[in-house]
């Protein structure tokens, strides 16, 4: 199984929807180095997982007018965390949550202390982010532009891992970047979003996700992550999807349409 999948969308399509941290797939080779037991690893998975962001992303593909392309992650965040930074510039390293996890959410030991995260780094991390890169310069050649929307969720109430957790939980949270994320790039996600109730920006989580070698450099990558609550659309902490999937999916959509132009 393919650790991630680049899913092609319309050749004329700008957009690519990056959904990282959907998956609960953890090899089983991974899973040797992961010392809770099969319970609680479950329990952590249903705190950790943006469960069925890859859903949303999917139905909102199937219902943009432009199909958009789609970057997904099929390992869970547990094995790396691709939008990490994999050196001492991740500040999520703090609470051992940095590419590799050595923590849990609840801030208890996830793998040993002194695990060598370099060999996870080199089979995951590495090639994810070279495809990533990948996909964004295709989209750069035949369009010549290319717009990153990072598909999130986050819980009701903040867990002990979050350093910014004291701060606004809105039903949908924009995350952006001062270079790539434009104004009329979160005007357009704000306008999308509306139906969904309150839109707040860069709170609980901010930044999104640029490939590194354009990061801060290339202007024609756009890129914005859009965090949803996930008490709007599922049950927590890893339960089944609700009817606020469908409204999520054709907002999404909506902001899908309004960049493709």
């Amino acid at each position: 199984m393919a650790s991630f999948e680049l899913v092609s969308g319309a050749s004329a399509s700008p957009v690519i929807l990056h959904v990282p941290h959907s998956s609960r797939h953890i090899p089983a080779d991974v899973r040797a180095g992961i010392v809770l037991d099969d319970a609680a690893l479950e329990r952590e998975l249903d705190h950790i997982t943006d469960s069925h962001t890859a859903e949303i992303a999917e139905a909102a593909a199937d219902l943009a007018g432009l199909t958009p392309w789609r970057f997904v992650n099929r390992a869970s965040r547990l094995v790396v965390d691709p939008e990490r930074f994999p050196d001492d510039r991740e500040e999520m390293t703090a609470v051992g949550m940095g590419a590799v996890y050595t923590r849990t959410t609840h801030r208890e030991v996830l793998r040993p202390d002194g695990t060598d995260p370099e060999p996870l780094i080199e089979r995951y991390f590495r090639p994810y982010a070279r495809a990533m890169t990948e996909a964004v310069a295709g989209r750069l050649a035949v369009t010549g532009r290319a717009v990153i929307v990072d598909v999130h969720s986050y819980p009701t109430e903040p867990l002990p891992y979050e350093l910014h957790g004291e701060g606004p939980r809105p039903p949908v949270c924009l995350g952006t970047d001062g270079f790539h994320t434009s104004p009329e790039l979160l005007a357009a996600a704000r306008e999308a979003f509306a139906p969904c109730g309150e839109t707040g920006l860069d709170s609980p989580f901010s930044g999104t996700y640029v490939p590194l070698d354009f990061y801060g450099k290339r202007a024609d990558v756009g890129a914005l992550m859009v965090e949803i609550r996930r008490d709007t659309y599922m049950t927590e902490p890893g339960g089944p999807a609700g009817p606020g999937l469908p409204r999520l999916a054709e907002s999404l959509a909506s902001l899908v349409d309004a960049v493709s132009g």
